[in-house]
């Protein structure tokens, strides 16, 4: 099993000092051998987290290019994109971009969106949830066309009409998809079809276990191998601040026995470099023995 770290939280820092603590927690994250860092796509925090609206939040995917010039060695990601947020066509360039400049990192988080009141305060429409399923998978319909070489063609969907799909450059490696969230009629059908990971929450072993019967299942109707999907697991690290790492093992181990590869960390209000360096390393090595 591998760790990643999940930075959703930027208010430890004045605004004129998060660039050094973002290239100080990449450097601290590629250092300890930790697999993945990503970042929210929000433009506000999340008030439904418990946290005031007007926290600070970077915007993703600006993040994820810094990110990708202080770094060497994590894989890099939005968990996830709200499918609202950006034209499909245009999300799948800046896919392909940060892939080429990461040197083959990228990860394309994609999810249906859920944050009404940030979507009506910056001006963008908010289709209802069938709708916005509708729309996820053709944008992940769409993103495989585009990161396809052969095929640069239209693409005539519902809700999408593509003219041309041409991307140049090429992704280096082409983007893992990961499809967020745990619906278990829609969003792993989607993952079973289009994607290359998922992402869970840690409701404990039992329910992951049940998440994971019910997308097998999905594969078996869609003829997809499940050895196939990556799992990640979004868990909590209180367990690693308090300084116990044992017990941490000891939380996360039912995990890997499901087959769950990366178990990623939510950060608490701290500095998230020495989040990462002081609480977060020390665990690397010892939930890699999980296997």
């Amino acid at each position: 099993m591998r760790v990643g770290v999940h930075l959703m939280r930027f208010d430890s820092v004045e605004p004129s000092a998060l660039r050094q603590e973002l290239a100080d927690t990449a450097s601290a994250a590629d250092e300890a051998g930790i697999a993945w860092v990503s970042v929210m796509d929000h433009y506000f925090q999340m008030v439904a987290a418990g946290f005031p609206a007007d926290d600070p939040m970077l915007e993703a995917y600006t993040t994820l290019g810094y990110l990708a010039g202080v770094t060497s060695n994590v894989q890099l990601g939005v968990l996830v994109t709200g499918v609202t947020y950006r034209y499909p066509g245009l999300l799948a360039k800046i896919g392909a971009t940060l892939d080429v400049l990461s040197g083959g990192r990228a990860t394309m988080g994609l999810g249906a969106a859920w944050y009404e009141e940030e979507h009506r305060a910056m001006g963008v429409p908010y289709p209802p949830l069938a709708e916005r399923f509708e729309r996820l998978e053709e944008t992940l319909q769409i993103c495989r066309q585009m990161w396809d070489p052969t095929n640069d063609g239209p693409f005539e969907g519902k809700h999408y009409q593509l003219a041309q799909t041409l991307c140049s450059p090429q992704p280096l490696r082409r983007p893992e998809i990961l499809v967020g969230g745990s619906g278990e009629r829609k969003t792993l059908r989607l993952v079973a079809q289009y994607g290359d990971a998922c992402n869970l929450f840690a409701t404990g072993p039992q329910e992951v276990a049940h998440k994971l019967e019910v997308l097998r299942g999905h594969c078996e109707d869609v003829g997809r191998d499940p050895a196939e999907i990556r799992v990640t697991l979004l868990h909590g690290s209180e367990a690693l601040i308090a300084g116990d790492v044992a017990g941490f093992v000891d939380q996360v181990r039912p995990y890997a026995a499901l087959g769950v590869e990366t178990v990623i960390l939510r950060p608490p209000a701290t500095s998230l470099s020495a989040w990462v360096r002081d609480a977060v390393a020390p665990a690397v090595p010892r939930v890699a023995d999980l296997g």
